[in-house]
């Protein structure tokens, strides 16, 4: 069991669609949280997660009835003579560490909560993406491949036996992941939308800003907590006319996300 020592304010929301299909627990982050979160990992759980910029790479979790898979970019992408390998770069603390902690502080007040969710316990199991589209593939496919064990043996009443030296924090059948929070990257996350969709598995992204991910044809496992890239284009043309400004140019980035902002 990972827990947050210290108190941090914090907003949480719950999301429930037909319980046993679909739960996903939405972050909503304040600058506030940042600074007061304690960034030294203290536990198993989180120094486990530290460990993952070497394959194998390590994974931390939160036993519970329900379980919420989460990618973050708890390290840096994989420096270019690194990316054959995806060996990832070095820890990123206010992005990564922050985010685990406040997952894990907000699973915590749900779970302590006894009207929120009554009788049923979020547990999570948080992987590393890197910022990187090839480790958030890999980790997605852990997500899924533990989630297809889990159904096979539950199908086939297979029971698994496990050594009695395990750990009671350890969890000795795995259950299969009710969704995935995350990645950040919008690219990585169409990506790995891509992946999971295919096995019905929900996401729901924090960050992931891009106009695409708005074609539920395309994406329809895919949901997200902040606007599409649409709005700040949007916002931008509505500053030209509040100005009444006559000559604008536009410098953007290359890729989808400079190239949809500067046409929309």
């Amino acid at each position: 069991m990972c827990r947050q020592e210290e108190p941090m304010k914090f907003v949480t929301c719950i999301w429930m669609t037909s319980c046993n299909k679909m739960i996903g627990v939405v972050l909503v982050f304040f600058p506030a949280i940042f600074l007061e979160m304690d960034i030294l990992p203290k536990n198993t759980g989180r120094k486990m997660l530290l460990s993952g910029a070497s394959s194998p790479r390590s994974v931390a979790r939160m036993d519970g009835d329900v379980i919420i898979g989460a990618l973050f970019s708890v390290h840096h992408q994989p420096p270019a003579e690194k990316v054959p390998e995806r060996k990832c770069g070095e820890i990123r603390e206010q992005y990564g560490i922050q985010r685990v902690e406040a997952m894990f502080h907000t699973l915590d007040k749900i779970n302590s909560d006894p009207v929120l969710l009554p009788n049923i316990t979020l547990g999570s199991e948080i992987r590393d993406s890197c910022w990187h589209s090839s480790v958030a593939l890999e980790q997605s496919i852990e997500f899924i491949r533990d989630s297809l064990i889990s159904i096979r043996d539950e199908k086939d009443g297979i029971s698994r036996c496990v050594p009695d030296s395990l750990p009671q924090h350890q969890s000795r059948t795995k259950k299969p992941i009710a969704g995935v929070i995350g990645p950040g990257s919008s690219s990585v996350a169409i990506q790995v939308q891509n992946l999971l969709q295919l096995f019905d598995i929900p996401q729901i992204a924090y960050s992931a800003t891009s106009i695409d991910l708005s074609d539920k044809t395309l994406y329809k496992y895919f949901l997200r907590v902040v606007p599409s890239d649409t709005l700040q284009a949007r916002a931008m043309l509505d500053i030209v006319k509040r100005y009444n400004w006559t000559y604008v140019s536009a410098v953007h980035t290359e890729g989808k996300y400079g190239k949809a902002t500067q046409s929309g």
